[in-house]
């Protein structure tokens, strides 16, 4: 392969692993992808490549829907919830996010959205909403119809929207509450950490069978806040910062330079209304390494 196709590719790379990083909802999974892309590209007849970032994406999606396929089989009998894998995104790992929509194209609520629609629908509503893709492009990338790309943007919005929260407090909001959270968590401070919780509050940890979490939610404010303060007297040692995770404020702890967990909040009128905790191993290689 001559220079150029790999310095076309490294240019398109960054590109490629935000898109499959939001039809995957793991970070790892798209770095795999990225690379089974790559691999197709080398061995491609270069010659007959019109546009490369279109014949790559072509490549990279389809690759992904295969993934997302099987992935979502292995869903089936993963232990407790699931819940994607989380991201640092103070720099530009998924690509630029300077717009309140585009934050919330990459949030793991919107990720957990996506994961109740069909691949199909999943791959052209983010071409489309976060891409800009129209639709006799997305129709070239998923070899279907035109028509065929419409009605299934129409029916993924339609499930989106209705599932959408109607509260958007401004990030300087949503920075503020972050940390007097991270701040009563850390300290321990129950009453405090309960007057932040919606009276619905519902907490979601995600360890994937691998260490201690929680496997069923748990729902209301008074019994979030003794387990939040339980996690609390548990972690003597342990390094809590706030960052900006998955486009929104949110808290990492770790250890001698190890992710321990990400803590990721929905803030709704009411107050902090879900608390998802990506405890995983698997799941914080990839923010461990954005970390160090």
């Amino acid at each position: 392969m001559a220079a150029e196709e790999v310095r076309e590719f490294e240019r398109q790379r960054p590109r490629l692993f935000a898109i499959a990083y939001r039809l995957l909802g793991s970070a790892s999974e798209a770095e795999d992808a990225v690379q089974d892309t790559y691999l197709r590209w080398i061995a491609a007849d270069h010659g007959a490549v019109r546009t490369p970032g279109a014949w790559l994406t072509k490549v990279l999606t389809n690759l992904c829907l295969t993934r997302l396929t099987s992935a979502r089989a292995r869903r089936e009998t993963y232990v407790g919830p699931w819940l994607p894998e989380p991201v640092d995104t103070t720099g530009s790992a998924l690509g630029p996010l300077d717009t309140a929509e585009l934050r919330e194209s990459v949030s793991l609520a919107l990720l957990l959205l996506l994961e109740r629609l069909t691949p199909p629908e999943r791959a052209v509503f983010v071409l489309r909403e976060a891409f800009g893709y129209g639709h006799a492009e997305i129709a070239e990338v998923l070899d279907l119809t035109e028509s065929n790309c419409q009605q299934l943007y129409h029916r993924a919005r339609q499930h989106v929207a209705s599932e959408r929260p109607r509260f958007h407090p401004s990030t300087e909001e949503r920075v503020r509450i972050t940390q007097l959270f991270l701040d009563a968590a850390r300290g321990g401070d129950l009453e405090r950490l309960r007057s932040l919780l919606a009276d619905d509050v519902v907490s979601w940890a995600d360890g994937g069978g691998k260490i201690h979490a929680a496997r069923k939610p748990i729902r209301g404010a008074e019994r979030v806040a003794q387990y939040l303060g339980r996690l609390s007297r548990e972690a003597a040692g342990v390094g809590f910062v706030l960052t900006e995770l998955n486009g929104q404020p949110g808290v990492v702890a770790t250890v001698d330079g190890v992710v321990l967990l990400a803590v990721a909040l929905d803030i709704a009128e009411g107050g902090i209304a879900t608390i998802r905790i990506v405890a995983n191993p698997d799941k914080l290689g990839f923010l461990t390494a954005q970390l160090v």
